[in-house]
């Protein structure tokens, strides 16, 4: 009798919260120090349903990027500097760590499997594909939300100019104005 397992393999692709998370974090980035901003008015700025980036918001704040300052005046900041955010634990705290690709070993069944003391070595399709999300995870770890900062300054300083003028007009009309401070970044935000 054959058995068949039926597992659900994650997709390599990620959800648009992740979009979301990291340019949240861009933004927040760029706060004036002593300032958060709500979570309606980074929805507002990105043109997003406020419901849904609160959830994602909440996920960075559980995982010590954001922390949300409370109060009639509160929001949210960045919970630690922008040099020491990587676009890595964004990604993680939005979609979790769990392995994108799962091999579940599909070579020792069907008509021409051997028995599994045949199988000595790893499956070579599991064994690529673990070195490319390695590479993946590698490449995301090394940049921060202030090198993203520092590449859309340079590339767009106009945009970063707007995002800047509207930061200020959002300090002075509410929530941009608590205290908590924005940890770390400077202030060339952009919308890149």
């Amino acid at each position: 009798m054959t058995i068949i397992r039926i597992v659900n393999i994650r997709v390599m692709r990620m959800g648009q919260g992740v979009e979301w998370a990291l340019h949240a974090c861009h933004l927040l980035a760029a706060l004036p120090p002593g300032s958060s901003l709500s979570s309606g008015q980074l929805a507002e700025f990105f043109a997003l349903p406020a419901p849904y980036l609160s959830k994602h918001l909440q996920a960075l704040s559980r995982a010590g990027i954001t922390a949300s300052v409370p109060g009639p005046q509160g929001g949210y900041r960045l919970a630690r500097p922008a040099d020491q955010i990587s676009l890595l634990a964004v990604v993680e705290a939005i979609e979790g760590s769990a392995a994108a690709f799962r091999c579940t070993e599909i070579r020792q069944r069907g008509p021409a499997s051997l028995p599994p003391a045949r199988y000595r070595h790893p499956c070579a399709i599991a064994a690529a594909m673990a070195r490319a999300e390695a590479a993946w995870r590698r490449e995301l770890q090394a940049v921060t939300v202030a090198d993203i900062m520092q590449t859309v300054g340079r590339r767009a300083p106009v945009a970063a100019a707007a995002v800047r003028t509207w930061l200020d007009r959002a300090a002075g009309a509410g929530p941009a104005g608590a205290a908590g401070g924005a940890a770390g970044g400077s202030r060339s935000p952009g919308r890149g």
